[in-house]
C-alpha cells in the first residue's frame, strides 16, 4: 500500500497545504505517497464534517501530520474520517495518552520530573492548590496545563521559585489560566522544577518502540545533543504508542531526562531537519 498522510489545508489558499507542512507534503510526494488536506480550523470551531469533507473517500489507513488538536477534536475527526473509509493509524486514546502529561507520565517515572495534575475546565477555579502540590518536594517548579506551558512568559505564568510558597504558586497559576483561557487543555499541572546543561534539547522521534529520527528541538534548531536513549527505549515501548516524541535535556549531575513527551503527529519538526529523514521510517501499512 501506499504511504497516505493527511495534513492541515493552508487557511488562505484551500487547496493547498500550510506552508507550515509544504515540506513534509512534497517529502510524502517524492516518498511516492499520497496526501489528503483537513480544515484545521473548522476542526478548533467544532465542525469535524467540514474539517474532512475534501478527504477522498476510502483512502485506508493514514497518518496525520498537522497542527495540535484536542483530545475531543482528534477523537471526532477519527470517526468522521473513519465514517469516509481513512483510519487514521494512531486511535484516539494513543493519541490522548501521548499528547496529555497524566497519560505518559507515570510510565516515565524516575526519568522525568515529579508531577502533580488536575482536571480543570477554562474559567474553572483550582481549587485547593496546597493540596495538590503537597506530593512535590520543596523549592522551585513549573506550571502548565496538561499540554502546553506558557514559558515565553517565564516569571509571570510558569516558574515558581518555591512550590510551597502558596501566595506566589496561587498568583503564577492564575495568571497562566488566564492567559491560557479557552485553549486550556485538560487542567492544571504542576512539575518540579530541573536544571538542565546549557547543550539544549533533543527531540527524539518513535516509531513502533523504535528510534527513527534523533535531531534538536524546535527551539534550538542548530544545537544537536547525543542524547543516551537505554532508559528511555523500554518506557517508550511500554506506553504502547506507535508515533511519538521524547524531549530530552541533560541535567546538570549528567543525567538525560524527558521533558515531554508528545504524539509524533502533532509534534513540529525543526526547520534544519530534512523531513525524508522521519517520512522514510513511517511504516506503510499491508
Amino acid at each position: 500500500m501506499t504511504l497516505t498522510v493527511i495534513f492541515c489545508v493552508d487557511p488562505l489558499r484551500p487547496r493547498r497545504v500550510d506552508p507550515h507542512f509544504a515540506r513534509e507534503a512534497a517529502a510524502v510526494r517524492d516518498h511516492y505517497g499520497e496526501i489528503a488536506l483537513i480544515d484545521h480550523d473548522a476542526l478548533r470551531h467544532g465542525d469535524a464534517e467540514a474539517a474532512v469533507r475534501a478527504v477522498p473517500r476510502d483512502l485506508g489507513p493514514v497518518w496525520y501530520r498537522g497542527w495540535m488538536l484536542t483530545s475531543d477534536e482528534y477523537a471526532a475527526m477519527a470517526r468522521l474520517l473513519k465514517a469516509r473509509g481513512a483510519f487514521l493509524l494512531t486511535h484516539p486514546e494513543d493519541y490522548r495518552r501521548a499528547h496529555e502529561l497524566p497519560g505518559w507520565h507515570d510510565t516515565f517515572a524516575g526519568l522525568t520530573p515529579q508531577s502533580v495534575w488536575r482536571p480543570l475546565a477554562p474559567g474553572e477555579d483550582p481549587g485547593d492548590l496546597g493540596e495538590l502540590v503537597r506530593p512535590l518536594r520543596g523549592g522551585p517548579a513549573i506550571v502548565k496545563d496538561y499540554v502546553k506551558s506558557r514559558k515565553h512568559e517565564w516569571d509571570e505564568a510558569c516558574y515558581v521559585p518555591d512550590v510551597k510558597n502558596l501566595s506566589s504558586l496561587r498568583g503564577i497559576v492564575a495568571k497562566m489560566l488566564a492567559l491560557q483561557e479557552d485553549f486550556l487543555a485538560g487542567g492544571l499541572v504542576v512539575r518540579e522544577y530541573e536544571p538542565y546543561d546549557e547543550y539544549g534539547e533533543a527531540r527524539v522521534w518513535w516509531v513502533d518502540g523504535e528510534p527513527a529520527l534523533v535531531g534538536p528541538h524546535p527551539d534550538s534548531p542548530d544545537l544537536e545533543p547525543d542524547p543516551v536513549l537505554d532508559a528511555v527505549a523500554p518506557a517508550v515501548r511500554t506506553l504502547g504508542c506507535r508515533f511519538i516524541t521524547t524531549d530530552l535535556a541533560c541535567r546538570e549531575d549528567g543525567a538525560w531526562r524527558v521533558v515531554e513527551v508528545g504524539d509524533g503527529q502533532v509534534s513540529d519538526l525543526p526547520s534544519t531537519v530534512d523531513p525524508m529523514d522521519l517520512y522514510a521510517h513511517l511504516p506503510v501499512p499491508d
